[in-house]
Formats: structure tokens, sequence, C-alpha cells
């Protein structure tokens, strides 16, 4: 997801800002940055974005040992090589935790043990970041369906780098804090000696998600079965309402009548009800 924090609109761009720079930086810049960061994530850059897409961006320059974001932004629209996905997690941040909107996963707990009679539970996590939400999504099911649930998940996130955190699921202690003891042994193991203040996500766990890099815009999506369940929370406020309502049909054909499909607390899809009726606070069932 695209940071939060953002400047208004032209205030990341003054002079002052100018001369204090690294690397020379101008309106026809970010309008390059922009226009690539739309064609290939669908993200919608604002203009109060300067500030951000500066700092990001010019830890590449120095990677890559560009001397201008001219240069640079030239060289990346001639290849297809692997700097596109150091590009596009330059500019995307992941804000996330264990639990979070914690609502949802009542409804979803409550979801699964009202369907029992589903003999094989599919899954999908759209933005998966460090692997908080993923995660949550699987202790949930093994409390709702038992040790060992019929369930299987598609943990999938734009940024290669978070997803490999996810992958290690290796975590600080202080950032279980929506974690209960019990969850904590169930679910945990504590880090001992140089590793100490650490928890790694038991093996049991981890062996229920796949985790996937997939591009909501433009990859083919992971897709052989239909899901039951779709959580894509806190991505689609950073699409304009076009690809919204592309990602949304495509979310629609992946998904089995009824399903469940959660969002981000200030996401609404009311437009689209011929795709996703309202059940709930940010949640929808596909028609």
């Amino acid at each position: 997801m695209i940071d939060s924090v953002a400047l208004s609109a032209g205030q990341g761009n003054n002079s002052a800002d100018m001369q204090s720079r690294e690397f020379s930086w101008s309106d026809a810049d970010f309008d390059r940055v922009q226009k690539l960061i739309y064609q290939h994530a669908g993200i919608s850059l604002h203009n109060g974005k300067h500030a951000m897409v500066y700092s990001r961006l010019s830890r590449r320059l120095r990677e890559t040992g560009h001397r201008s974001f001219n240069e640079y932004l030239s060289w990346l629209e001639s290849s297809e090589g692997p700097e596109w996905q150091e590009f596009i997690n330059a500019l995307t941040t992941n804000l996330t935790s264990f639990f979070r909107e914690n609502h949802h996963f009542k409804i979803f707990h409550d979801y699964l043990t009202a369907n029992r009679q589903i003999s094989k539970w599919r899954v999908w996590c759209c933005a998966a970041s460090t692997g908080e939400e993923p995660y949550s999504i699987l202790m949930t099911a093994t409390n709702a369906l038992g040790a060992h649930p019929n369930l299987s998940l598609v943990a999938s996130d734009i940024d290669s780098k978070v997803l490999a955190a996810a992958a290690a699921g290796v975590y600080r202690v202080e950032n279980l804090k929506n974690i209960s003891d019990a969850q904590f042994k169930e679910f945990f193991l504590r880090g001992k000696g140089a590793n100490a203040g650490m928890v790694r996500v038991k093996p049991d766990l981890q062996k229920l998600v796949e985790f996937r890099i997939v591009n909501l815009v433009r990859d083919s999506w992971p897709i052989q079965d239909l899901f039951e369940v779709v959580f894509c929370r806190n991505v689609m406020i950073y699409f304009d309402g076009p690809t919204q309502r592309k990602v949304l049909e495509r979310i629609h054909r992946v998904m089995s009548p009824g399903g469940l499909l959660f969002v981000g607390h200030a996401e609404n899809f009311s437009e689209s009800r011929d795709l996703f009726v309202l059940k709930g606070k940010t949640v929808y069932a596909r028609t």
C-alpha cells in the first residue's frame, strides 16, 4: 500500500527543498513516476506525494548508480528487468498488525462455524504485507475448525520484500500486542539466546499458507478453484474508480457465489451492487 502520510499538493517541491536535495527533482519527474506506477500497479499517486516519492526513489538512484531521475526513469522505461519490482517495492508501504480491524475476524469465525458443511475452504489474502494478516486468518480458522483445518490460504502481495518476511514468519515480541497468551502458546515459538525477544510462527500454521507475488492490476491470478473468502483490505483506496471496478470484477469471477469479501474501513463499493452486496461493516457477499 502507498504510504498514508502526504503533503499538500506542491508543498514537497519548493526552492528550499530543491537546494537541500542530492538529486534534482522536477514536476516532470514526478509526472513520469505517477504514470509509471499507475501503468504497472494501478496506484494513483496524488500531487501531495512529491516528498515521499523523492525520498523512496532516491535510494534506487544510489543503488543503481544513476545521477538523475530523468536518467533512472529513462533506463527503467527501456527495460523489463528486475528493477521494475524494486521500483514498485520502493513506492509501496505496508501498515499492518495482527488482528487489525478485529471485527472482521469475528465475522470470519462465525462464517466458518456456520458453514461446516463446506469440505474444503479456500481463502485468499490479497495484501499479505509482512504476514500478520494471513497468520491472523489462519489462527481464526484453527480456532473455528479445529487444530488441523481443511483450509488452504493463498497470501499475496505486490511487494516482494515484505512477502519474503511474511514467509519467514519471524516477529518481535512487542508486535504481538493483539495476541492472547493462549494464542501465543498455541501458534508461536519463542526465540532464545541471540534470538531473544523474537518469535516465530509454528510450522503447523505456516504449512497452511502459500505466499505469492501478485499484482492485482496486471498479473494472472493464482486461481485453480474458487475462493469462499477473500480479504482485500486497505488496497483499493489507492486505485481510481475505473481500476477499482476492474479489480472488483476480477475478484467476483474467482469467488464462489455467496462468498465473503472483507475490505478496509475506508473502502465502500455501494456502486458495485451488481457484484457484491453489503453484509456487515465493510463485509460484502458475492452476488
